[in-house]
């Protein structure tokens, strides 16, 4: 039996059969009607399978099952019912969750292709132990975590998932049943919106739980395996985090937040390390060394628990106090139980006192009207500020003096601005330098834009020498991924910006957006246009001497550059720089990925293994010649003019927002961010932020951002006799094939019956024909270049998983299209508000469990 058939066989027995079981026990929960509820909800998935097969709409489908299955008389009756399946079914989609993690080693292969036990294996094969340790001296994963509204499990919820994946490992069903009884009285939907502070604790959650853990156990294999190749300063896995810190498009977040969730990274690790300690003090109970690990203990102690104890506690005193232990632990006691002491100083090294390091982030636009403001002001920037050229402005931004304290910035956003970097220096103080020492700048499309940003430190009084953070300009647009190399251009020729870049180590951040990339230009360009930015980033920045790193703005699903991401970095070829791999992990992604420590090493591994073996493992080594990037240009090319056609369509935003739930994503309360830029009340493709857009052709079930444009270009390829090229392009190329198994990823989602309905509609039947045909199109030409008959054939497990979950959600699907109708009928008639108010309750309830079914839909 080869592997693929031994994880599905795993697969079926550890989480198809178990669901079959467990779900059985939803029925004997001592709740209202729930067993009524569990039966009516099985016939009720069967009679959806059967109308869609008979090409029922969602109305027809629900209005012949009130009939035939109940004998409902009133509105409200039916309405209850509908509500109570939305709720058993978000419920079996949690179990789901939670037989997937807890089955997460039977169906992984966590010491095989792409894990650090492999890699170690192939290294000492291959004789590469100083290329390994070469390449770790400067070579490192980064995860940022981020508040992104895409994580529609609450807190307590996500919690009942993890305790429960550890019940079923333990088989322990009376723990299971336990917790499926408090799931039936636990919400899904919170009453108010979160506030960015809630974000950040929510989050910090997973760092003291799951990547404290995971992250130490990475860094003691490899210390205990390649001693030699681990250099002392530079963790290989770093924490990033935006929560307190990213402002751009939320208003929501002040200084005050900063500060507090700066503070709170820094406690929580602090606590992490005394409790180790305490459990460390427990086997080390010997002379010498016991009275200096309570000292420390102590300390720590101090530091969290006492208020106003307070120390100046630096990162090298802790490492310094848990060294010298060690020390008198191998000279006087046979260095007994080293191994935990280790494990600590391991931990410290990578966490620091900053357990993440804290990024700032704001729109270049909020930048621009600030300056104007404090042109109109002030004298800071001479005359006619507005009216002068690009050039002109950079000249007088690195001669800026300190704003002065009596000019009063009437916008609190503007004033926010300024203050948050005033308070970088409390922050690098209190957690390191580490602490807080990015800031980012949104939509950046000019040299101006950045240094814009520079000139924030000198109106807060930093002196240009002192100034301990990184610039970090993020393209997104198609048009902004193009213009890249020659805006870093600009900046590595400005002295300023030069001698900048010279006290942070000639090192260069440039952060590239996969979402708005997708928005813009469809899939197929936004991960081609990325893929030629850094291309000719990485050229530009050498010829600076320049050691440029790039940080990936990447979602869950593959339309926002998730999906097989660790085979994406695998893919990257000499002509783009890998020396370190950052990312961003948002919202869902966090508890899908690295919701438990198992899962969060295995998939942080895969990365590590990605940047390394593409070094140093010449058979991994792949960098596409002239002609397949020629290949993929053209391809990519007839993509987003097909995409951008669509986009274009004068129906294309009102189509979506009459068929989905994009209009109701503000009312989830799930993030503290609004669902839009801007004010106004139209709905425009700019203003629109791209997780709402996503998701919401997620739930619709046409993934239009996975798959669109991809088969009427690779139809243009056949045409011209080239269909031939990208079948040897698919089998030759890893970063093709990924975009590809991406894309088949994101149409294994789809499902047309849902709104066939719409197809006969007079103001949008034409854009859903549209659509439909593309999808067919895309799914005969896959099937031509990779020879498979079946969408995922490769991934036979994730396969299986996507089927399951979509039949789980299927009803909810179904009621959500219901109650989209039903909302618009009575929107047109101007019929009872508070009916209409229950539907639109009901499309956002569904929301749910379809998104997190999704696992990276979102």
């Amino acid at each position: 039996m080869d592997i693929n058939s031994s994880r599905v066989l795993n697969f079926r027995e550890e989480v198809g059969l178990k669901f079959q079981l467990y779900n059985s026990l939803f029925t004997a929960l001592p709740f209202h009607k729930i067993e009524k509820t569990g039966i009516l909800l099985s016939l009720f998935l069967s009679v959806c399978e059967d109308g869609y097969a008979n090409k029922k709409s969602p109305l027809s489908i629900i209005s012949n099952f009130f009939k035939k299955h109940t004998n409902y008389a009133t509105t409200k009756e039916e309405l209850d019912l509908l509500f109570r399946f939305v709720q058993y079914a978000e419920r079996q989609v949690v179990l789901f969750d939670a037989l997937e993690d807890a089955a997460f080693s039977s169906i992984n292969d966590i010491n095989g292709q792409g894990t650090l036990k492999h890699l170690g294996s192939e290294i000492v094969q291959l004789n590469k132990e100083k290329q390994l340790a070469e390449k770790l001296k400067d070579y490192s994963v980064r995860l940022v975590l981020t508040a992104h509204p895409t994580q529609f499990y609450p807190g307590p919820v996500l919690a009942i998932i993890n305790d429960m994946s550890k019940a079923l490992m333990n088989e322990n069903t009376s723990k299971v049943n336990m917790y499926l009884q408090q799931l039936g009285k636990t919400a899904f939907f919170k009453k108010q919106k979160p506030t960015p502070y809630d974000e950040a604790i929510s989050l910090i959650w997973f760092l003291e739980n799951v990547f404290y853990e995971a992250t130490g156990q990475i860094t003691n294999f490899l210390k205990s395996n390649f001693p030699d190749a681990m250099p002392a300063k530079n963790p290989v896995v770093k924490m990033g985090f935006w929560p307190g810190g990213d402002r751009d498009g939320n208003p929501f977040v002040s200084t005050d937040t900063t500060l507090k969730v700066a503070d709170a990274l820094r406690s929580s690790i602090i606590k992490c390390y005394y409790l180790d300690i305490r459990k460390i003090r427990r086997r080390l109970t010997f002379e010498g060394v016991e009275e200096k690990l309570f000292a420390l203990e102590k300390i720590l102690y101090d530091n969290v628990f006492i208020p106003g104890q307070r120390t100046k506690i630096t990162k090298e005193e802790i490492l310094s106090s848990l060294e010298d232990i060690r020390k008198v632990l191998m000279e006087r006691h046979n260095g007994i139980f080293v191994n935990l002491l280790d494990g600590l100083i391991n931990k410290v090294s990578v966490f620091g006192l900053h357990f993440a390091s804290l990024d700032i982030r704001q729109d270049s636009s909020l930048h621009q009207k600030l300056y104007q403001n404090i042109s109109k002001l002030t004298n800071l920037l001479g005359d006619n500020y507005e009216k002068a050229s690009d050039i002109e402005k950079i000249s007088r931004i690195i001669k800026l003096k300190p704003i002065p304290g009596n000019v009063d910035l009437s916008d609190a956003i503007e004033k926010d601005t300024i203050d948050v970097v005033k308070s970088l220096k409390n922050i690098q103080l209190q957690n390191g330098e580490e602490g807080c020492n990015r800031y980012i700048i949104s939509h950046s499309t000019s040299a101006l834009n950045v240094m814009e940003a520079y000139g924030l430190f000198l109106l807060a009084g930093w002196k240009p020498k002192e100034i301990t953070v990184d610039l970090v300009p993020l393209f997104e647009t198609i048009e902004d991924l193009k213009n890249a190399a020659g805006v870093m251009q600009e900046l590595y020729n400005d002295p300023v910006y030069k001698k900048h870049l010279l006290q942070r180590g000639n090192r260069q951040t440039i952060m590239v957006g996969f979402s708005d990339g997708t928005k813009d230009g469809g899939y197929l360009m936004a991960n081609w246009g990325i893929y030629k930015a850094k291309e000719e980033l990485t050229k530009v920045s050498r010829e600076n001497n320049i050691e440029v790193i790039f940080f990936d703005g990447r979602g869950g699903p593959p339309a926002r550059g998730g999906g097989k991401s660790h085979k994406f970095y695998a893919s990257m070829g000499n002509n783009i720089e890998n020396k370190e791999i950052q990312l961003t992990i948002q919202g869902q992604t966090v508890s899908s990925n690295f919701g438990m420590v198992q899962a969060a090493r295995y998939n942080i591994e895969q990365l590590l293994h990605a940047g390394i073996s593409n070094d140093l493992l010449t058979d991994h080594h792949v960098t596409m010649n002239e002609s397949e990037e020629m290949l993929l240009q053209a391809l990519a090319a007839t993509s987003f003019e097909s995409y951008d056609a669509l986009k274009k369509h004068p129906m294309f935003l009102e189509y979506l927002g009459h068929a989905s739930p994009l209009n109701f994503y503000g009312q989830t309360n799930i993030g503290s961010r609004p669902a839009k830029r801007g004010k106004s009340k139209k709905l425009s493709l700019d203003d629109l932020r791209a997780i709402p857009f996503v998701g919401a052709w997620s739930q619709l079930k046409q993934n239009v951002t996975g798959f669109y444009g991809v088969g009427t270009a690779l139809q243009k390829a056949d045409k011209d006799g080239r269909i031939k090229d990208y079948r040897k392009l698919y089998k030759n190329s890893l970063f093709f094939k990924t975009m590809i198994d991406n894309c088949e990823m994101a149409m294994k989602k789809c499902f047309f019956p849902l709104t066939a309905y719409l197809s006969r509609h007079p103001a949008y039947g034409e854009l859903w024909k549209m659509i439909y045909k593309e999808y067919q199109l895309a799914e005969e030409y896959l099937f031509k270049i990779t020879g498979t008959k079946e969408l995922m054939a490769d991934y036979p497990v994730e396969q299986l998983s996507i089927q399951m979950r979509e039949r789980i959600v299927l009803p909810l699907v179904t009621i959500q299209q219901y109650a989209i109708t039903k909302y618009r009928e009575l929107d047109k008639s101007n019929r009872s508000e508070k009916l209409k108010e229950t539907y639109g309750k009901l499309v956002m309830r569904c929301s749910f469990g379809i998104i997190n079914a999704g696992r990276n839909s979102a």
